[in-house]
C-alpha cells in the first residue's frame, strides 16, 4: 500500500481536485484505491454525492475508537464512488471538534497510520485529502503517508501559503524522526497571464527539484465534473486538465515511495 497525502495550509488551491483526479486515474489503471476525507467541510465526500451527516460511520470513528477499531470495521465504513476500484472513507463534521476533545491525548498523531496498517492488503493506493489548517488531522495524514503532494496555485498569495506549509513540515520533522518526502504541484496555471508565469518562475527558483516540472492548467472541465459529481477522468477524459494529471501520475509512479 502506497499512501499519498494532499495538503496545503491555504484553501482553494486544488487539493480535492487533485485527490479525486489522481485517485480515479489510478483506479482506471487497475489499482485498488481508497480516498480518505479528513476535512470536516467534506468537499471530497460531497464530491461523490455522499451526505456526511446521514452516515452512521465515518473517518471520525477511527479517531474516536483508536486502536480498538478492527480492519473489518474500517472496511465497513467505506462508501462506493460509483466507479470500479475506487472507494471513499467519508468525513464527518464531528472531526472539527477533534483537536479540542482529543488533541492532547498521547498517540493521537499516529491513529490514521495504525488504522491503515489494518487494511494494507485491501488497497494498493490511499490518497488523503487534508483540511487547510494545521492540527491533529493534518498531523495524522502526514504521519501516515509515503509522500506529501502540495498543490500550489500559481499566484503570489498562494506562494506565501506554501512557505507556511514548508515551515510546518520542518517543525514537525524537528520533533519526529520522520523525514517528509514531498512534491509541489503547480495548479490553476493560466499561460495567458504574466502573474501565473512569474509565480511559476518564483516557485521553481525557490524550491527547484521539489517542484514538478509541468503544471496543472486552468480547466473549466474540473468545475463541470464537480457539478456532475463525477471524477474528471470519467467526465472529460480527453480534457487538458486530465491529460496534465495523467502526466503527473506517471511521474509520481516513477518515484520510490521513500524518496
Amino acid at each position: 500500500m502506497v499512501v499519498w497525502t494532499i495538503a496545503n495550509q491555504k484553501g482553494g488551491v486544488g487539493k480535492t481536485t487533485t485527490t479525486v483526479t489522481l485517485g480515479a486515474l489510478l483506479a482506471q489503471r487497475g489499482h485498488r484505491v481508497l480516498l480518505i476525507d479528513t476535512d470536516p467541510h467534506g468537499s471530497l465526500t460531497y464530491y461523490f454525492g455522499i451526505d456526511a451527516e446521514e452516515l452512521e460511520v465515518s473517518v471520525y470513528d477511527i479517531f474516536l475508537r483508536g486502536k480498538d477499531i478492527t480492519g473489518e470495521e474500517i472496511l465497513q465504513s467505506m462508501c462506493p464512488s460509483g466507479m470500479p476500484n475506487l472507494d471513499i472513507l467519508p468525513t464527518s463534521m464531528a472531526l472539527a471538534t477533534l483537536d479540542r476533545s482529543h488533541g492532547q491525548q498521547g498517540g493521537m498523531g499516529l491513529i490514521l497510520k495504525k488504522a491503515l496498517q489494518k487494511i494494507e492488503k485491501d488497497y494498493d493506493y490511499v490518497l488523503i485529502d487534508c483540511p487547510p489548517v494545521i492540527g491533529v488531522l493534518m498531523v495524522n495524514a502526514m504521519a501516515a503517508c509515503d509522500r506529501i503532494l502540495i498543490p500550489v496555485q500559481t499566484e503570489f498569495l498562494a506562494l506565501k501559503g506554501l512557505d507556511r506549509m514548508i515551515a510546518t513540515m520542518q517543525l514537525m520533522h524537528s520533533s519526529s524522526p520522520q523525514d517528509y518526502a514531498f512534491t509541489i504541484v503547480p495548479t490553476m496555471y493560466d499561460k495567458r497571464t504574466k502573474a501565473s508565469l512569474d509565480a511559476y518562475k518564483a516557485l521553481k527558483a525557490q524550491y527547484q527539484d521539489r517542484v514538478w516540472s509541468a503544471v496543472i492548467p486552468i480547466d473549466t472541465k474540473f468545475r463541470d465534473a464537480s457539478l456532475a459529481q463525477t471524477p474528471p477522468p470519467v467526465f472529460a477524459p480527453k480534457s487538458r486538465g486530465v491529460f496534465a494529471y495523467n502526466t503527473l501520475l506517471t511521474y509520481l509512479l516513477q518515484l520510490a515511495p521513500e524518496n
